[in-house]
């Protein structure tokens, strides 16, 4: 069986490219990156190439840049970092109701510490509107958080417009980018973005490194206590291979980001046309427009999502039902799709494609017809 793989945006494939970049500090070059002597100089040479690869990729300087453990770690540092450094004692905050759970259940935490946190609602595409955000704006207000575009559905948010706003305020406004790094040409300076976080296995590079670009003269304290690594913001030893990766796969991101964009629209544009446009058993979640190209989300009347995703792997397609971060509860509804205020016979029966760079125009005319085939049956319909 020849698999077709369309969960990237869980997880892209290592781009062989980065793979080479990677494999000296997995093997020969194994200093450690605070060492004096050439080993450890070896290594933080690769460190500090990777800080400007990435810092590069986002228009902003390689020293405003700390490396993490991945997106959730970045986005931990932000918010908790920010309001420990600045507002220790509470505030009011504001965030959407459709964040990624790194996000959301940060704020959730913070309400039991006793900061105050407005929860934006979202309209029927899962967009949040500027005016919404101003809305929730009161005297108290220090923190912004509004992610780039959303990881289940793919949605644009209105970043610059809500940047513009938090900065005529001055209040701080960090970005979760994870999931539209990849896609989306990003400048926090230009943004109004305070502190923006990103990632690596979005786009090509390895799993376990992201990265959080935090505004020159900005405060934030560090969460973890040790050494002086990343600004005294991170303790602990770099992942001296996964960082190198990490800014090559950026390289060649900004290198390569107008053709990956044409390429992901061109499938996810043949999906909708071929199953979706038209059939009333699907339902796009969202709209093909302030979308991601490589992302389309959509559910399937009178159809579980587990089932369905279950015979669609045994026919060997790899889809999801939405956020890859949790895995095991595809029995609950969508806090997205929820916020959306979807009917309740499409809440659990969501499928998100996610396309890649590695696929092809063929892949997907074979996905649609495993999809519809799984579809008719499951539905008890003749195939």
């Amino acid at each position: 069986m020849k698999r077709i793989y369309l969960d990237n945006a869980a997880a892209t494939p290592l781009d062989p490219r980065v793979l080479d970049v990677m494999m000296p500090y997995l093997t020969t070059a194994y200093g450690n990156p605070s060492s004096l002597h050439y080993f450890g100089q070896q290594a933080r040479a690769a460190v500090q190439t990777a800080r400007s690869q990435v810092a590069h990729c986002l228009g902003v300087k390689g020293e405003d840049l700390v490396f993490t453990s991945g997106g959730t770690e970045a986005d931990n540092l932000a918010i908790l970092g920010f309001l420990r450094a600045n507002f220790p004692d509470g505030g009011h905050l504001i965030t959407t109701a459709v964040e990624h759970h790194a996000v959301l259940r940060t704020f959730q935490a913070l309400e039991q510490k006793g900061y105050d946190v407005t929860y934006v609602p979202v309209e029927a595409d899962g967009r949040v509107t500027a005016e919404a955000v101003a809305q929730a704006l009161r005297d108290d207000t220090v923190l912004i958080s509004v992610m780039y575009a959303n990881n289940e559905t793919g949605m644009v948010q209105p970043v610059d417009a809500i940047g513009t706003l938090a900065r005529q305020k001055g209040i701080a406004f960090h970005v979760d980018a994870v999931q539209g790094f990849g896609y989306v040409p990003i400048r926090p300076l230009e943004q109004g973005i305070d502190m923006l976080t990103v990632c690596s296995h979005k786009i090509y590079g390895p799993k376990g490194v992201g990265a959080l670009y935090i505004r020159h003269g900005l405060q934030v304290a560090a969460e973890a206590y040790g050494g002086p690594q990343e600004h005294r913001l991170r303790a602990g030893t770099e992942n001296v291979a996964a960082i190198a990766g990490f800014g090559k796969a950026a390289e060649l991101l900004e290198a390569e980001r107008n053709d990956r964009v044409l390429a992901a629209r061109r499938l996810t544009d043949a999906v909708y046309e071929r199953l979706i446009k038209g059939d009333a058993r699907f339902h796009l979640n969202g709209r093909r427009n302030h979308v991601l190209p490589n992302i389309i989300d959509f559910s399937v009347d009178g159809v579980d999502s587990a089932i369905l995703l279950i015979a669609l792997d045994l026919q060997g397609l790899a889809v999801s039902a939405g956020s890859a971060c949790e895995a095991g509860a595809v029995e609950a509804s969508s806090h997205v799709l929820q916020a959306m205020g979807i009917e309740e016979k499409w809440l659990r029966s969501s499928i998100r494609l996610s396309v890649g760079k590695e696929n092809t125009l063929d892949e997907i005319k074979r996905a649609v017809a495993i999809i519809g085939d799984a579809v008719r049956k499951s539905r008890g319909e003749s195939l």
